[in-house]
């Protein structure tokens, strides 16, 4: 499992395309041919992403909105994250260091 900080930057990937039906959802990227499938709570921290853009700050979100641990929250958006990386979907990058 990839290990990032609280300070890593998330992004979703250019280009792809989110569908939902009933809270779950489907990313697809077309340049690629992936299409991945989000339950109800991947479509939330999915959303997440784009609005918060760290990884502390989307664990933080996931801890105050369930009854979870920090350390299970960052096993499982870890999880995430990598099968997301592996179907390029998601984009990571390091904040910049203060000079």
């Amino acid at each position: 499992m990839t290990t990032f900080s609280d300070a890593t930057i998330l992004r979703h990937a250019q280009e792809v395309v989110l569908s939902t039906l009933e809270g779950d959802a489907v990313l697809a990227h077309p340049k690629k041919d992936a299409h991945f499938g989000l339950d109800e709570v991947g479509a939330e921290v999915w959303g997440w992403i784009a609005e918060h853009g760290t990884l502390g700050a989307v664990l933080d979100r996931i801890v105050a909105a369930y009854e979870v641990s920090r350390q299970q929250a960052q096993q499982d958006l870890m999880r995430l994250i990598d099968a997301l990386l592996e179907n390029g979907l998601v984009q990571v990058s390091e904040a910049a260091a203060d000079s």
